[in-house]
């Protein structure tokens, strides 16, 4: 896929491409999919998953970000291949009740967000988090309801000139969590590799994740 332009600016940064790249392997889409967002802010991931969904449904509380979404999404217009539609809501009000996949770009609202991903069955979701107390706040929600496969934490640096070499400036680091609210016992009964647990436990040996096996 060509790299997505993103000429118009929502006054909030959009989804850095390293991450995105770590969510498009966590949502593994396919044109079989419908996809879910909340947050759609610059349109970056609404972008990214309409070159690989079926359909997606994009849902941003705040008028003026939804149509920078819009006019990212035209600027895009020659790879996007599914059938998108936004919407002006505040989630989980929007959302559609048959989505395969879902990406929380933020934590407004997240705990009711997560208990529609419980009530309509989204096989796949990631969810994207800046400050540490709000990640502590999530993991337990995705406990809770039964939901969490895993946390990951990761931080990417740029390299720059310094005095003829190479110094880096970091991004600030991002706390990722991937969880489903469908059945896996699939997957264990075949042997197709245990999923990890919640808590962290699990096999040392090797373990497929739903990321790997997509």
């Amino acid at each position: 896929m060509p790299p997505i332009a993103l000429p118009h600016d929502a006054k909030a940064g959009p989804t850095k491409p390293e991450v995105r790249a770590v969510v498009r392997s966590k949502l593994a889409l396919t044109e079989d999919d419908h996809f879910a967002e909340v947050g759609s802010c610059t349109g970056a991931v609404t972008i990214e998953a309409a070159q690989r969904a079926g359909r997606v449904t994009a849902v941003e509380r705040k008028a003026e970000r939804l149509e920078t979404t819009e006019k990212n999404l035209a600027a895009n217009a020659e790879s996007v291949r599914a059938d998108v539609e936004v919407r002006n809501a505040e989630a989980p009000e929007g959302l559609p009740d048959d989505a395969d996949a879902l990406f929380l770009g933020g934590s407004r609202n997240f705990e009711a967000v997560l208990d529609y991903a419980v009530e309509t069955a989204v096989d796949r979701i990631v969810m994207n988090v800046s400050r540490l107390e709000v990640a502590g706040r999530a993991t337990d929600a995705f406990r809770k309801r039964d939901l969490l496969e895993e946390v990951v934490q990761f931080q990417v640096s740029h390299g720059y000139e310094l005095a003829g070499a190479t110094s880096f400036d970091a991004d600030n680091p991002v706390y990722m969590l991937v969880g489903s609210a469908t059945p896996n016992s699939d997957e264990d009964d075949e042997g197709g590799g245990k999923k990890i647990a919640a808590d962290g436990s699990g096999s040392d040996e090797t373990v497929a994740s739903r990321g790997d096996e997509r």
